[in-house]
């Protein structure tokens, strides 16, 4: 079964960079720094690869892995990160996701601002 998501950005403590899929660079520049902040200073906080995706759905998923050899990696404090990042950045994920189902999904923009 194929993966069917995106991967919209991402940041690696071990290699120290950042990705941003240029697919999707008509995203503001404000809002690209956001997101750019959000996944260093996770990377930094609790270590290991940290990755914003796009579900085949157009939700938005925080994936986030360490090496196996990664004893310094915070998995406890990783699931406390993510939920924070939701609960203080709920408006920027939902516009994200609105912009990815209206933009690559093709969704109609009048039905999904209906339901909100």
């Amino acid at each position: 079964m194929a993966d069917k998501r995106v991967v919209l950005c991402g940041a690696n403590a071990y290699e120290q960079k950042y990705y941003f899929n240029k697919e999707f660079d008509k995203i503001p520049e404000s809002i690209k720094e956001e997101l750019h902040i959000i996944c260093v200073l996770f990377t930094e906080e609790v270590g290991g690869i940290f990755t914003i995706c796009f579900e085949e759905d157009g939700t938005l998923e925080f994936e986030t892995t360490a090496a196996e050899e990664d004893y310094l990696y915070d998995e406890i404090g990783s699931g406390l990160l993510v939920k924070k990042i939701r609960d203080t950045k709920q408006e920027l994920l939902q516009s994200l996701s609105l912009y990815y189902r209206v933009l690559f999904l093709h969704e109609d923009v009048s039905q999904l601002l209906a339901e909100e």
